[in-house]
Formats: C-alpha cells, sequence, structure tokens
C-alpha cells in the first residue's frame, strides 16, 4: 500500500516538475531526485 501511493506521489511530483522544467538536462536531473527521494522512503 505504501509503495503504491509512494508511486503515485512521484508520478505526480515528476509531472509537475516536468511541466516547469525548460531542458532535457534539467529534467533528468528531477527524475534522478525523485528516484533518490523514492529510495530514501522505501527504505
Amino acid at each position: 500500500m505504501a509503495r503504491k501511493t509512494l508511486l503515485a506521489l512521484g508520478i505526480v511530483a515528476l509531472s509537475l516538475t516536468a511541466t516547469a522544467c525548460n531542458t532535457v538536462k534539467g529534467l533528468g536531473r528531477d527524475i534522478q531526485s525523485v528516484g533518490e527521494a523514492g529510495e530514501e522512503v522505501i527504505d
């Protein structure tokens, strides 16, 4: 249950940051930071 909630929040956060991001490089950083935050919560 918590994993699904975390995944949903990650997708929402990614969507919001992707719309605010102007470059592919910046989008890559945003995706990486969401992944790292997800790993920290899961561990």
